[in-house]
């Protein structure tokens, strides 16, 4: 499945009709438009899911001084348009208190796949998701078009490794992804975290809330807990070799004992005992 050359083609779309609007002699049906907000619809594709209110409360603001600097770009449907780019722009125009938002409307014929790909690639490349809505998009291009990291990587003009760790981050537990979508801990903080379990995830997060922790010092304490387990699992190994004999002692120990740590303790119930003990060593 082709991916990646819708979106050019809106785009040329899109300086085409500026090019027509500065036109008087323009005859082109593709023209800026002034729509109403109530009319246009959300892509249903959209991945971003958080908008910050600060953000769109000046973009808002910005508009109403300076009026929109560049339009939103919709499809024409049945009862109204859908919007293809420009969600934050609808979102702050309706948040103005305005009726109505300068749009292209995209004389194109676009299914649901490739809406899906053009709403993820025009957030993509304009920088607009946070970093777990950039990783479920970038999930979702690799799975639904069935492409590596290389070919995605030529498709939205990112390095390889910036995708492959973004996509690390899906790895991370529900409550380290909150923390990283409400902008408490950084993306550097969080890719720390892969590959700890989920409750260390949490000791891990809440620690570097609680004690503001800046990513270099998470990567000390990760390293620090890290070399914790290794120890823990040396530890447990050497246990473990004794262990692997218990068996054996079963068999061939007529005694009561245990195992422990790297000892064994036998218990004998009386001088017979010892003495049996002492002439099965003889043999």
């Amino acid at each position: 499945m082709a991916l990646g050359r819708g979106l050019g083609a809106i785009l040329e779309e899109v300086g085409q009709s500026y090019d027509n609007e500065m036109s008087a002699n323009s005859t082109s049906a593709d023209q800026i438009q002034e729509l109403d907000v109530n009319e246009i619809t959300a892509n249903p594709y959209q991945p971003r899911k958080t908008f910050d209110k600060e953000a769109l409360y000046e973009l808002s603001e910005s508009i109403k001084r300076n009026g929109l600097l560049q339009p939103i770009v919709v499809l024409e449907k049945d009862e109204g348009y859908l919007l293809v780019a420009g969600e934050r722009r609808l979102r702050a125009h309706k948040l103005a208190g305005l009726d109505t938002i300068k749009a292209i409307i995209a004389d194109v014929d676009i299914d649901d796949a490739k809406l899906r790909e053009l709403a993820l690639i025009e957030n993509i490349q304009r920088e607009n998701l946070n970093s777990m809505e950039l990783a479920h998009s970038y999930d979702e291009l690799i799975k639904v078009y069935e492409i590596t990291h290389d070919e995605l990587s030529n498709v939205v003009n990112k390095s390889r490794s910036q995708i492959t760790n973004t996509l690390r981050l899906l790895a991370l537990s529900s409550y380290v992804q909150k923390k990283l979508i409400n902008g408490i801990i950084s993306q550097g903080h969080a890719k720390i975290l892969v590959g700890f379990d989920e409750s260390e995830q949490k000791i891990l997060v809440d620690t570097i809330i609680g004690q503001k922790l800046s990513v270099r010092d998470t990567e000390l304490l990760a390293k620090k807990k890290k070399s914790g387990k290794k120890e823990e699992l040396k530890k447990e190994t050497k246990v473990s070799f004794l262990e692997s004999y218990k068996n054996s002692f079963n068999e061939k120990l007529p005694f009561s004992f245990k195992v422990k740590n790297n000892s064994l303790e036998i218990n004998f119930k009386d001088d017979a005992e010892i003495e049996k003990f002492l002439k099965m060593l003889q043999k």
